[in-house]
C-alpha cells in the first residue's frame, strides 16, 4: 500500500517533502479564530474507485454553478497506472438536490496520459483542455506514471446524457517527448485571443546538467500550441536553464493586457530560490525578463503557485516557505514605469507547506488561498486576506483536520456566481478504497469542500 508520501504527483508537488509537507500529527494544537459567518460541507469524497483519488487542482466553474476538476489517479486505469488503482480522472459536479459527481473520463496511462494534476480550461466549444503529467510518448518515469505527459482535449458525447456515466472523448493534441519539446506539463492552460494554447512544463528542454535536481533532463519550458489544419503544432517559446533566468515552473503562465506573459520558477534565480519572470514578445521569438529573485528569507522562497493580476495591473503570488514565519508567504509585484515594487502582504507559520496554487482574488480586492500544511492541525487551510488601512487582514475560513473534513489542500480556492468558494484536497475525507492508505494507516482519498459565505 503506497504511503502518503510515496503517493504524491510528481514535478513540483512531489518535491513538498522536502519543504516539510509529510503527512504529521503535532501533539500541541493551537486554536485558530475561525471566521463564524460561513459553512463548511464536504460534497463529495472520493473513493479511489471509478470516480478518482486525490484531486490535487482546483475547480473550474461553469454557467450553471457545476464543477469540473480532474483526480491524479483512481479511476478506470490499465496496466500503466503502476498498482494506484487507475491513471486519474477527470469529472463534473452537478447540483440537483445534492452533488452528483459524473466520471468524465478515466485515463488509462497509454497515449491518453495519466496522473493530471491541473485544472481544466474550457474552449470556446464546450470542449475542455488540461494537462497530465505522465502517459504519452517519451521514455520519462514521472512518479508512477510512464511517458513524459500530454495535453489533452475532452468533447462532450454527442448525445444528452440523463445518468452520471457519460463519459467524453479524448484526444491528445500534444504528446510531449522529453527531449527539446519538454517533460512533464504541469499547472494550468491559459488561451490567447487568437485561441493559441500556452503552458509549462517542470523538466525537459535544453540540457542543463543538474542546476534543477533532474539529471540533465533540462529546467523546463514555456509551450505555445497553435492550431495547425486537423492539428496543432507546439514550439517551445522560452527553455529554461535553471540559472538566473530560473528553473522548474510548476505553475501556469497569465497574459497581460499588452499580451506579455508572466509566471513563476520554483528553482533557479541568484539564490535558488526560485524566480517571478516575464516574457515578452519580439519579433520571432521572446523575450525573458527576471522580474524578482527570491532568498528564502523573509521574502518567501521556492513558489510553486502561480500569478494573478488584479485590475490595476498588480501581480500578486505566494511562495511554498520562507518568509518571517518560515511557512510561505503572499506577496504583490506592482508596477511603475517599468520597474517593479516586490512587497510581502503576509507570512504563515511553519516549516514549508504555504500556497501550492495560485491565488484568487474578489471585486473587493481581498485574495483566497489554501495552504497545503499549516492550520489549527498542520493539514492545510483555506485562508482570506482583506486589505485594510495599508495591511493586509488574515481571517481563516477552514482549518483541515485530517479527518473528514480533508487534508493538504494542493489546489486553489474557485468561486461560483452566489460567493460560494470551493476547493479540493488530495487526502482523507469520510471514505477511501484500498489504494488510499498512508503509513498510518488508511484515510480517505480526498474530498471536494464547498464554503457558503
Amino acid at each position: 500500500m503506497a504511503s502518503a508520501e510515496q503517493h504524491r504527483i510528481s514535478g513540483s508537488r512531489a518535491r513538498a517533502s522536502a519543504l516539510g509537507l509529510a503527512v504529521i500529527f503535532v501533539l500541541t494544537i493551537v486554536p485558530m479564530r475561525q471566521a463564524r459567518a460561513q459553512t463548511f460541507q464536504v460534497i463529495h469524497s472520493f473513493s479511489g474507485g471509478p470516480d478518482g483519488a486525490n484531486p490535487a487542482a482546483s475547480l473550474t466553474i461553469d454557467q450553471a454553478g457545476n464543477a469540473y476538476g480532474t483526480a491524479t489517479s483512481g479511476g478506470n486505469g490499465g496496466l500503466n497506472c503502476g498498482g494506484l488503482g487507475g491513471c486519474g480522472t477527470v469529472f463534473k459536479l452537478t447540483h440537483r438536490t445534492g452533488w452528483v459527481l459524473s466520471p468524465l473520463y478515466s485515463f488509462q496511462g497509454g497515449d491518453d496520459g495519466a496522473g493530471p494534476d491541473g485544472a481544466v480550461l474550457f474552449g470556446q466549444d464546450g470542449t475542455l483542455y488540461g494537462t497530465a503529467t505522465g502517459g504519452g510518448d517519451g521514455t520519462c518515469t514521472n512518479g508512477y506514471f510512464p511517458g513524459c505527459g500530454v495535453v489533452f482535449r475532452l468533447r462532450p458525447s454527442a448525445r444528452a446524457c440523463r445518468t452520471a456515466l457519460c463519459t467524453w472523448t479524448e484526444t491528445t493534441p500534444y504528446q510531449f517527448t522529453q527531449l527539446s519539446d519538454g517533460q512533464g506539463p504541469q499547472g494550468d492552460l491559459v488561451f490567447d485571443q487568437a485561441g493559441n494554447l500556452y503552458g509549462t512544463t517542470y523538466a525537459g528542454g535544453l540540457p542543463s546538467g543538474y542546476l534543477c535536481g533532474d539529471g540533465g533532463r533540462g529546467c523546463g519550458i514555456v509551450y505555445k500550441l497553435t492550431v495547425a489544419g486537423s492539428g496543432w503544432e507546439k514550439s517551445a517559446i522560452y527553455s529554461f536553464t535553471g540559472g538566473n533566468d530560473g528553473g522548474a515552473p510548476a505553475a501556469g503562465v497569465v497574459f497581460d493586457t499588452a499580451g506579455r506573459l508572466y509566471g513563476t520558477t520554483e528553482l533557479g534565480g541568484t539564490h535558488n530560490s526560485g524566480t517571478v519572470y516575464q516574457l515578452t514578445p519580439a519579433g520571432s521569438g521572446w523575450t525573458e525578463n527576471v522580474l524578482y529573485n527570491f532568498g528564502n528569507g523573509t521574502d518567501g522562497g521556492y513558489p510553486i503557485a502561480g500569478l494573478i493580476f488584479d485590475s490595476s495591473g498588480n501581480l500578486y503570488g505566494a511562495t511554498s516557505g520562507g518568509g518571517s514565519g518560515g511557512g510561505g508567504t503572499v506577496f504583490k509585484l506592482s508596477s511603475l514605469n517599468g520597474s517593479w515594487t516586490f512587497t510581502v502582504l503576509y507570512s504563515f507559520a511553519g516549516n514549508g507547506g504555504g500556497p501550492l496554487a495560485s491565488l484568487t482574488i474578489d471585486g473587493a480586492g481581498s485574495l483566497y488561498g489554501t495552504t497545503a500544511a499549516g492550520g489549527s492541525f498542520q493539514c492545510g487551510s483555506v485562508f482570506k486576506l482583506t486589505p485594510s488601512g495599508g495591511v493586509w487582514r488574515y481571517t481563516s475560513l477552514h482549518d483541515f483536520s485530517c479527518g473528514n473534513d480533508g487534508g493538504l489542500p494542493y489546489g486553489g480556492v474557485s468561486f461560483d456566481r452566489n460567493g460560494n468558494l470551493y476547493g479540493t484536497t488530495l487526502w482523507w475525507g469520510p471514505s477511501g478504497g484500498i489504494y488510499c492508505g498512508t503509513d498510518q494507516g488508511p484515510v480517505g482519498c480526498g474530498v471536494v469542500w464547498e464554503i457558503t459565505p
